[in-house]
């Protein structure tokens, strides 16, 4: 008899499948490893459309400071495509696999981020006030993107193994306090307000999800607004932004300049937008055009319509996602793309808040659009895991 504690929203822990003669035995291994179909088709599909989307209009937006910074106006758009390609690569691989060896790697993961963080007031560059990037020799990443990643797989397995006494202090929100915590304060010294805001509401959603009481939820909200008041106190370029957002218009050619040009890129596209590659503010007057910003060039080129049709594809995505799910098999799968699906919703969330100016500016990229291959290659590789899951789930359904 099953006696594992069921929780709302998520599946049991799945106990060890009864004794099963040999030719039972292998036909089910055969259904769950068999390479000929059972992934999750509309997540895949909404996935590489996004990409491809994704990479023609960062080649769009970037072709004129490609051709500035490097001489070449098809350089960034190369090198994007090569790590689209390679990505989508991954992302499938990723899915081939049985996503419980997770579980075991979630640790080394975390200890490996944390180990990067720690490298980077180092050996990290400074681009833009900020200190958070570590350079391979041909390319540079943010090693606050693997903890994020980290933060998912790692509470996942937490949350499996202490499924029955997530409503304890000591279990439910200590371990997951002092994570989060380490984190949080390696990334202030970058220092990255946006990655912690990420990470934080990554965490609280899944322990949400894990179960612990929502009384703990008040104190962290409370603990959260004590240390963003620090943050803004003693981080001047972090209360500019506050001021920026505010007014952008009260200091245009400086502080709130970003703000304006994206504000006049998404105004001059109209219904319509001006044109696929008919952009005027990726001539240099829209900083991080290719990058952050790429939203506004998307709203000026392809215009209101264009712009809800990526909105209403990464609305799809999310909602598919959080459908994998509900229909995970385990707990620990459930869970993890649960945690997935969160970070991609919220990533999507505040960078168009601050494209929009409906948020202050917090330096987050959308995903599969802005420029960064090695950001790209880990967020199919996230996807994968996605996949990974939704393909066992399908699976274990025909057993």
């Amino acid at each position: 008899m099953n006696n594992a504690i069921q929780y709302p929203g998520l599946p049991e822990e799945r106990l060890p499948d009864p004794p099963q003669t040999q030719p039972e035995k292998k036909r089910k291994e055969k259904i769950l490893y068999d390479e000929r179909g059972l992934i999750d088709l509309p997540f895949l599909l909404l996935t590489v459309l996004l990409v491809l989307i994704g990479v023609i209009m960062m080649f769009s937006a970037s072709y004129a400071s490609a051709y500035a910074d490097e001489g070449s106006s098809t350089a960034y758009f190369a090198r994007q495509g090569l790590f689209a390609l390679v990505g989508i690569g991954i992302m499938l691989f990723v899915s081939r696999l049985n996503y419980q060896m997770w579980r075991a790697l979630s640790f080394p993961i975390m200890a490996g981020a944390i180990f990067l963080l720690m490298l980077v007031p180092i050996f990290g560059t400074k681009e833009n006030g900020a200190r958070r990037w570590i350079y391979l020799g041909f390319t540079s990443f943010q090693p606050s993107e693997v903890a994020k990643l980290a933060v998912v797989l790692t509470f996942a397995t937490l949350m499996s193994s202490y499924k029955d006494k997530m409503k304890t202090f000591r279990y439910g929100v200590l371990p997951f306090a002092a994570i989060l915590g380490a984190i949080a304060l390696l990334l202030a010294l970058e220092p990255h307000l946006s990655a912690i805001i990420i990470i934080f509401s990554v965490g609280g959603v899944m322990m949400f999800l894990g179960g612990t009481e929502l009384k703990w939820f008040g104190l962290a909200i409370g603990v959260a607004a004590l240390f963003a008041f620090i943050y803004l106190k003693f981080m001047g370029y972090a209360s500019d932004r506050i001021v920026a957002w505010r007014d952008p218009w009260a200091d245009a050619s400086n502080d709130g300049y970003q703000i304006v040009q994206s504000l006049y890129a998404i105004g001059s596209g109209g219904l319509m937008g001006l044109g696929l590659g008919k952009g005027r503010q990726k001539y240099l007057y829209l900083p991080e055009e290719h990058n952050d910003y790429i939203f506004a060039i998307v709203c000026e080129e392809l215009g209101f319509v264009g712009a809800m049709v990526v909105l209403l594809l990464f609305v799809l995505l999310i909602l598919r996602g959080y459908w994998i799910a509900m229909h995970a098999r385990d707990r620990f799968g459930a869970l993890m793309v649960g945690g997935l699906t969160t970070l991609l919703a919220l990533q999507v969330f505040f960078n168009i808040g601050v494209v929009t100016n409906f948020l202050p500016a917090t330096g987050i990229s959308l995903p599969f659009f802005s420029y960064g291959g090695t950001a790209l290659l880990l967020q199919l590789f996230e996807m994968g895991l996605i996949l990974s899951v939704s393909r066992q789930s399908n699976n274990q359904l025909l057993m």
